[in-house]
Order: structure tokens, then C-alpha cells, then sequence
């Protein structure tokens, strides 16, 4: 079943209410999901299961933007994924619905028992909740795990609590893969997400320089809010189905023009010329970081060096 996205509780109605072609009651869990991490993913994968076995629909509830954005600005945390990403991660775990709801100062005033009972019961028609033991929702995150508790009698629902995924004695968390990122520290984020730490979005078109040292590159304008610490880095990149080895950097190039930062990819065995379409950029390994030459001449000995390494990395055999 592929995933349907509605932006509000009266379009899910619509979908899967009583009046509905084929009404369903559905199986919930409620969050932002940044980065779809390991800990996500075992959430997403327990309501895909949960669902498949009660006959119930896979859904989720999500927020864009984040809902610190709103209510404290100044805490808000750079975003790992799109919602885009976010989205196909929930298609990818066999999650049936999405509801986008835009976190805004009306969706931040409505009480717990109104968005309990007014939403997720008479709108979304839940029949299941899986939530972690700390769950917080509604005004001032009055909302908890107990109150769910105390409802599902009530309102005809069942709860069903899930810890979080530890992993090298530590708690899976989005927190935890942004610090890793932004310290550069690639490696460590694939192992919390799944997967490598990737950038998306459209080539944008660079000054030529790249071309006058030999190493041509393709300059991603990035889509995600996250950025990984001013460096050199092992990557993969994917335009349409085919994925290259690559070297990326990324940074203000201080040995040529010292400009705006820039996420640019020298692609192995890859000749064409691009200017325009979308890509992504994967980050496996961190080589070094960004730093100015005395010459043109030393960078570019430099970049040879750093190509042969991210060469190496990409042929040595897993685990790396």
C-alpha cells in the first residue's frame, strides 16, 4: 500500500472515516521522526506490524515545521532530514498514512484531551498508539503516557509503550546524529541512522575553478537544514539510479576565493558535465579538515592525495 499524505485531521476523515469508500481505524505513533533513526525505525516497524495483524491503518502523525520553531525559536535544532525524506522513510516501513500537520500558534494551543479525543479518536479514528515512555502532547505538553492510559477505556483504544533503541550503550536520538555531523564525525551518524548521512538537492552551477586544478566538480545546492563540520570527506553520489564513488568537500575553499560555503563532489569515473537536476551526496568517512595552502599548486597535490585515500576507503571490504 503506498503512503497517502493528508495535511489535516478532516482530510484523513474524508479518506478513512465512516463515510469513507473503505473506512479503516487506524494504528498511530506521533512525532517529528528527524532522520528516521534506528530508534525510529523500530517504532515505524512495530505500527507497520501492529496494524498488519489487527487489520488496522499503518499512520503516523508528524509536524512541519518543527514544532520548537514556534514555540521557541531560539532552541529549534537544524533539521538532519527534509520532510521529503521524512516521508519516504515512513513509505519505506510499511507506514500506509501520513498526516502533515502544520505546527503553527493554533495547533500549539489545543489542549491534550481535545487533541486526544477530538483528533485522535474522532478524526484519525485510532484504534492503537505506540509511544515511547516519555511522550509528551498537547498545550504546554500537558499530555502524557498516563493520560493515554487512562483514555483507552474510555475511547475505545489500546497503548502500547516502546523503549528506546540503545546502541553502544547509548540512547538512539536525533540529538545524538546531530552532533555527530556537525563535529564531522560521519561514521559514527551512519551507525545511530541505518545509514549514511546524505545531503539532497539541485546542482547549482560553480565558478569553473575546479576545472583549472583537474579535479571537476559537481556543487549541490543542499535542501537539508544540517550540515557536516568544514572538511574532506569520502561520499557517495547518486544522480538518478547510478551511484559513483566520490571526494567531497565541504567548505569556502579559503586557497582559491575563500567565498560562501560550498558541498562540492569530485564523482569517480564520471565525465559528463552537468549543470542542472538533483543529487545526493552520501558521507561514509571524514579525511581531513578544511584548511588554506601557501599555492594553488600544494592545494592541488593535496586534492590528488585525498582522491587516492577516498579511493582506498570506497575498495575496502565492510566492516570498515
Amino acid at each position: 500500500m503506498p503512503l497517502e499524505v493528508q495535511r489535516t485531521p478532516a482530510e484523513w476523515l474524508a479518506r478513512y472515516g465512516p463515510a469513507s469508500r473503505a473506512p479503516m481505524r487506524s494504528a498511530l505513533t506521533i512525532g517529528c521522526f528527524d532522520g528516521i533513526h534506528l530508534g525510529h525505525q523500530h517504532v515505524l516497524q512495530r505500527v507497520a506490524t501492529k496494524a498488519r495483524e489487527s487489520g488496522l491503518l499503518p499512520g503516523v502523525v508528524t509536524f512541519d515545521p518543527h514544532p520548537l520553531r514556534v514555540l521557541r525559536p531560539e532552541e529549534a535544532p537544524l533539521l538532519i532530514a527534509t520532510l521529503e525524506q521524512r516521508l519516504a522513510g515512513f513509505a519505506e516501513l510499511g507506514i500506509a498514512a501520513a498526516l502533515v500537520l502544520k505546527f503553527d500558534a493554533e495547533l500549539a494551543r489545543i489542549s491534550a484531551e481535545e487533541f486526544l479525543r477530538g483528533m485522535l479518536v474522532e478524526q484519525l479514528g485510532m484504534a492503537a498508539i505506540l509511544v515511547g515512555p516519555h511522550f509528551r502532547f498537547g498545550h504546554q505538553q500537558r499530555g502524557n503516557v498516563e493520560m493515554l492510559e487512562a483514555g483507552a477505556g474510555r475511547y475505545d483504544y489500546a497503548v502500547e509503550l516502546l523503549l528506546p533503541v540503545q546502541l553502544g550503550g547509548g540512547i538512539v536520538s536525533s540529538t545524538a546524529i546531530r552532533s555527530a555531523v556537525a563535529e564531522g564525525r560521519v561514521r559514527e551518524a551512519a551507525r545511530l541512522l541505518g545509514r549514511p548521512f546524505s545531503l539532497t538537492g539541485a546542482i547549482r552551477a560553480g565558478a569553473g575553478r575546479g576545472r583549472t586544478i583537474l579535479f571537476p566538480t559537481l556543487n549541490l545546492s543542499p535542501e537539508q537544514e544540517l550540515l557536516p563540520k568544514t572538511g574532506v570527506y569520502v561520499t557517495e553520489t547518486q544522480i538518478g539510479k547510478r551511484v559513483y564513488g566520490s571526494a567531497t568537500n565541504v567548505g569556502v575553499r579559503p586557497t582559491v576565493d575563500g567565498g560562501s560555503l560550498l558541498v562540492e563532489s569530485h564523482l569517480f569515473n564520471f565525465s559528463e558535465s552537468l549543470v542542472e537536476g538533483r543529487i545526493e551526496v552520501r558521507f561514509l568517512e571524514r579525511l581531513r579538515g578544511e584548511r588554506k595552502f601557501a599555492t594553488v599548486d600544494e592545494l592541488r597535490l593535496q586534492i590528488a592525495r585525498d582522491l587516492e585515500k577516498a579511493k582506498e576507503f570506497l575498495k575496502a571490504p565492510e566492516p570498515r
